[in-house]
């Protein structure tokens, strides 16, 4: 721990001096002082790792008071109390206020040094942990806007201005326009970013394991429920719920969940305890949910609970110039994850794939590139038709024959490629289902038929 900073806080100069000089022989840069002015005005002038603070200081000041203050100026600081009148209700004190630990005058010296290094490793370990975190989310679950559109851009700038809020959010857009992506950077720029992002679609479950996945539910609640489980509000308590397809939600369920809204707290599916949670909601869909509302099917007071503020986003086709940058950032992406060498598309291609309005929007563009890098070209043309064909899988061969009509060859030509693009996943992947699925994008259940009409 050499290098390491710590500020010495007792106005018993003996037992300063000897701190002092304990520390400065370990190779800590050490900073003193007798009482909490001159403490604090170290710590905001000196970045320091560690406080040592007597609890009992001289002018009726209180460690436990210094303790606190220096806990706002600097949130991971380490701090060990010591004191020469101990008692159960200071040590309680201390701990509740924050100290790392809490030390009885005369101080063993080596125990001390032993409670300061330990600290020191498990606030290291605490912040490599965070930066692994960070970098994970970065990584591997997309929460980055990659644009240039005005229009997403000023979405973005709201985001920023409602993020560090508790208001709920409602996110509206056709499929695949990034909805779940600018859900996780409001949740994951927030000050909830340490609390968990729990996604879920409300349009994949029937009702009751929608009922039981949302509140959880108690041992015995049904047949089948042979353990008490938490539900997705207690997972998401400090953080954010994510519900994606909430035009989809039953009429009960929807009940359900206006009350948590008003209320903050719930019960489990089976029981009668009331849990209180501390839940950002953002919730997301690609229905017309003042249609619903007219037809009957969504609560017009549960809409207005949810659309305290909400969010746009535009289809592919009204952002053209953001195309290109998805292109790029997609091939990138999976050039990285394949381990293989960056695919570069020709002029003429970037310029097919920016004319296609894409009505899977940027999932659809995904998807695509994902397939491009796959394949293993270092170059490929897209033809700017029904469907997107790599060439390689365009050349003709024996079973198209001369004359064939044109959407029959391009089904053909289609399938032939899909057929390779399976079996060469299934084949890195050891013949795994469920991996060659998830590399694919697909569901397992899809690529069960696309195998079995491709004979495979």
């Amino acid at each position: 721990m050499k290098g390491a900073s710590i500020l010495i806080v007792d106005d018993e100069e003996g037992i300063r001096h000897g701190l002092e000089n304990l520390f400065r022989r370990e190779g800590f840069t050490v900073h003193a002082a007798a009482g909490c002015d001159s403490a604090v005005s170290a710590a905001a002038k000196f970045p320091i790792d560690v406080a040592v603070v007597d609890i009992r200081l001289r002018g009726g000041q209180s460690g436990i008071d210094l303790l606190k203050q220096l806990k706002v100026l600097e949130p991971d600081i380490v701090v060990i109390v010591i004191t020469g009148f101990g008692s159960i209700d200071t040590a309680v004190a201390s701990l509740k206020a924050g100290a790392a630990d809490y030390f009885l005058k005369p101080i063993d010296n080596g125990k001390l040094l032993d409670a300061v290094r330990k600290n020191l490793a498990l606030r290291a370990l605490a912040s490599e942990n965070r930066f692994l975190r960070d970098e994970l989310n970065q990584r591997s679950i997309p929460h980055q806007f990659v644009t240039q559109d005005p229009a997403v851009r000023a979405l973005i700038g709201k985001a920023d201005k409602v993020k560090d809020t508790p208001v709920t959010v409602l996110i509206t857009g056709e499929s695949g326009t990034g909805k779940e992506v600018l859900a996780r950077y409001i949740h994951c720029t927030s000050t909830r970013r340490e609390a968990e992002f729990v996604p879920i679609n409300c349009a994949a479950l029937s009702e009751s394991l929608l009922l039981s996945e949302l509140f959880g539910h108690e041992l015995g609640a049904f047949t089948g429920a042979v353990e008490r489980k938490r539900g997705k509000f207690e997972l998401a308590d400090g953080g954010t719920l994510f519900l994606d397809e909430i035009g989809d939600m039953s009429a009960e369920i929807q009940a359900k969940l206006l009350r948590v809204i008003e209320e903050s707290s719930f019960e489990r599916v089976g029981g009668v305890k009331r849990i209180s949670v501390d839940v950002r909601i953002i919730a997301a869909t690609n229905k017309d949910l003042p249609a619903l509302i007219r037809k009957g099917r969504f609560r017009d007071d549960l809409y207005y609970r949810l659309n305290v503020v909400s969010f746009h986003l535009p289809p592919l086709r009204e952002r053209r110039g953001d195309i290109p940058l998805l292109v790029v950032h997609f091939l990138t992406k999976y050039s990285e994850r394949y381990s293989r060498e960056p695919v570069t598309p020709a002029a003429e291609t970037m310029a097919a794939l920016t004319a296609l309005d894409w009505p899977g929007n940027a999932r659809e563009l995904e998807n695509v590139m994902n397939q491009m890098v796959l394949l293993g070209e270092k170059s490929f043309t897209v033809q700017a038709s029904t469907a997107l064909v790599v060439e390689q899988c365009l050349e003709p061969g024996p079973d198209i024959p001369a004359g064939t009509a044109l959407k029959r060859a391009v089904e053909a030509m289609t399938g032939r490629c899909e057929r390779r693009l399976i079996a060469e996943s299934l084949e890195r992947n050891g013949g795994n289902k469920s991996k060659t699925a998830r590399e694919l994008v697909i569901t397992r259940k899809t690529l069960a038929k696309k195998m079995a009409k491709h004979g495979l």
